[in-house]
């Protein structure tokens, strides 16, 4: 609150006080009262006003100071009504209660809400776990029965179990949590499980994988398997028709050990380089080639971010694409 608005508010009540002054004036001058005492009666109740109004106006500045910095230390503003301070003006007491029952409100809805979207994501994962289970018998009797049909049946059976972590990831990816655990992690062998998986689908795109992982990290197996496999499916579907390579690799630059995917497909455009970990951006690359969800990448990032992990890409048109994930390197937990 500044002077100019507590003038505004307050133009009415000078206005009323301007009007009865000027109105007692002109009656104590036609009742033959001296202009002198009246003009002195006039200089004191103009001096109270003004006593008055300086008085209030700091009072309810300091009111709304107080106010303010309360707001600016909470996270969830909409407790506002149950923070402010106290104040002995019967308006201030009614918006007080106005307001904590409009929280209320707020509170109880935002709780169901919470509630709704627990419950539809507790649905998501069952039925992301029940339809694991076929696709997890079509995988075994693609193995079991290997031809050329049962190849391109087991090619396509991964895709679909692709899509389907990418739905169990993303309804656990705000809660990681409650669902990870950080041990010692050999990169070469999350990076040949990777590879393995997706061996047939490297095969029928004709791309050849070039693996280089000596390091070992502080991580979360399981999550950055899921994260290096959607990159790799990245570096499939944006692949070059002829002569497709991937390499992954790992590198220790600084406190830093740097897990690379670098391929040499149709790469990024460098004003799209900067949004493509955001939420549904599919790009020029997405709309050109097979359709895209946006999804991928934006996982990644959102679960490097989880788990305290540094993701980014470099890329030239039409040359290459390198995703680098930078896993800090704890002293602390190294000695362990």
């Amino acid at each position: 609150m500044n002077l100019v608005s507590f003038l505004k508010d307050k133009i009415l009540l000078f206005c009323l006080h301007l009007s009865c002054m000027m109105a007692l004036f002109l009656f104590l001058c036609a009742t033959g009262y001296p202009k002198d005492a009246g003009l002195l009666i006039l200089v004191c109740w103009f001096g109270i006003l003004l006593s008055w109004s300086v008085y209030e106006y700091r009072k309810r500045k300091r009111y709304f100071t107080r106010m303010e910095a309360v707001l600016a230390q909470v996270d969830k503003r909409f407790l506002l009504g149950e923070l402010m301070p106290s104040s002995e003006k019967l308006e201030d007491k009614l918006y007080r209660e106005m307001i904590r029952s409009s929280n209320r409100s707020v509170i109880e809805k935002i709780h169901a809400a919470e509630e709704g979207r627990k419950d539809y994501r507790e649905y998501i994962e069952s039925l992301v776990h029940e339809i694991k289970a076929p696709v997890t018998s079509i995988s075994l009797m693609c193995e079991n029965h290997k031809d050329e049909v049962t190849r391109r049946i087991g090619i396509e059976n991964g895709k679909i179990e692709n899509f389907v972590d990418m739905a169990l990831y993303y309804a656990r990816s705000d809660e990681v949590y409650k669902d990870y655990f950080i041990q010692e992690t050999d990169l070469d062998e999350v990076t040949a499980e990777i590879v393995g998986r997706n061996k047939y689908y490297f095969i029928q795109n004709q791309i050849q994988v070039r693996t280089d992982c000596k390091d070992h990290v502080y991580t979360d197996k399981k999550w950055i398997g899921f994260i290096l496999n959607q990159i790799l499916q990245n570096s499939v579907k944006y692949r070059k028709e002829t002569d497709a390579r991937v390499s992954i690799y790992t590198k220790q630059e600084g406190r830093s050990v740097l897990l690379v995917v670098e391929d040499n497909g149709v790469g990024i455009k460098g004003e799209e380089l900067s949004r493509i970990f955001e939420k549904n951006f599919t790009g020029t690359n997405g709309r050109a080639h097979e359709r895209s969800t946006g999804m991928g990448l934006y996982l990644c990032g959102k679960l490097c971010e989880k788990l305290g992990i540094g993701i980014h890409a470099n890329s030239k048109e039409n040359v290459f694409t390198e995703i680098i994930l930078e896993f800090p390197i704890s002293t602390y937990l190294s000695k362990l």
